[in-house]
């Protein structure tokens, strides 16, 4: 079926972001392959009026929140397929297609005998999206096992193969999120997980939850298990509570401005870097400020973890964003500390 028959008018994507937010999307197509993405690419070019629009890559919808209407044509990326692509000495290097689940694709490297990437557990969204973002939980981030990934680059319509180099890794940021948005679409990634595992204990909850059960040499599934039980804990589920995660970047600070916060608040979070800065706990800094729990009419702040939003029943965009903003200009006044939104507004 050729791609222009799949174009679809005012789609709503209500069910493609974890937000639940109703938006309306100018034109929409499902890509399931490259060769249908080449072609769209090349209808793109021939029609003037399509050639015009803004274009949104969306693929798990679980990092973005939207307006009510999008003036974009969005390519909801769904570029299935999972597989072990090769062996080397130390690692395996497995394969999966952009439109993959991330979670699921997490239980298969496990189920498979390939560790590494089970302290990325239950995070929502899909393969693809997760270079974008460079996500990372628990004191392990996607860029640590990352091998390459294939995109499409949609000016010149070449394929391009992105070594962790190209990719500009930062803190929740690649040169796909910061770069130039919308050029590549990602068709696929490659990871390089160790042959010779060691579990990544750094964070407490992880260690304390394996104490209490009793696990004294924890396996890659042991570690996952821990993680998915932790993060269902604190976390909303998004096909019951809409919500975008963690909403807020943790903020890093100087050594001095943490010392300060210390002063004031002896339980306060921190976590040092190697530059002598400290990482900050987002949820502690806005829960002190006592916005854990809060509601308003479409939307609160989760009573079990400050640091995530959620839909209370028919928010948009704009509620959200004013929300946020107000969480960002309550915790600098009190506390000193900018907080970065995480999620994209779009």
């Amino acid at each position: 079926m050729k791609p222009e028959y799949l174009l679809q008018q005012n789609f709503d994507l209500r069910h493609l972001n974890s937000f639940g937010i109703s938006a309306q999307a100018h034109r929409y197509v499902r890509i399931e392959s490259l060769s249908q993405l080449q072609a769209l690419r090349t209808q793109l070019q021939a029609d003037t009026d399509l050639s015009q629009l803004p274009r949104l890559i969306l693929g798990g919808g679980s990092n973005m929140i939207l307006s009510e209407h999008l003036p974009h044509i969005v390519l909801h990326i769904a570029i299935m397929g999972r597989q072990l692509k090769a062996e080397t000495s130390d690692a395996f290097i497995v394969r999966a297609g952009a439109g993959e689940n991330w979670h699921q694709f997490v239980l298969w490297t496990l189920a498979h005998g390939y560790p590494g990437l089970e302290n990325l557990s239950l995070i929502p969204g899909t393969v693809g999206a997760s270079p974008i973002q460079n996500i990372g939980a628990y004191g392990l981030e996607m860029q640590d096992y990352f091998d390459s990934l294939r995109a499409l680059d949609m000016q010149t319509g070449e394929v391009k193969t992105f070594t962790k180099q190209d990719c500009a890794f930062a803190y929740r940021d690649s040169i796909f999120k910061s770069g130039e948005p919308g050029r590549y679409v990602i068709l696929d990634v490659c990871f390089a997980l160790p042959k010779q595992w060691q579990a990544r204990l750094n964070y407490g909850d992880v260690a304390k939850y394996l104490q209490a059960h009793n696990v004294a040499t924890p396996t890659p599934i042991d570690v996952s298990n821990a993680i998915i039980a932790i993060r269902q804990s604190k976390l909303p589920d998004p096909a019951l509570i809409g919500n975008a995660g963690s909403f807020f970047k943790n903020p890093i600070v100087t050594a001095d401005l943490r010392d300060q916060l210390l002063r004031q608040y002896p339980a306060c979070v921190s976590y040092p870097q190697a530059n002598g800065d400290y990482k900050l706990a987002a949820g502690w800094l806005i829960e002190q400020c006592g916005w854990k729990g809060y509601s308003a009419a479409t939307v609160g702040v989760y009573e079990k973890q400050a640091l995530v939003l959620i839909n209370l029943g028919g928010a948009n965009g704009a509620a959200v964003k004013q929300l946020a903003q107000a969480i960002q200009a309550d915790v600098l006044a009190k506390m000193g500390v900018s907080l970065e939104v995480e999620p994209v507004f779009v």
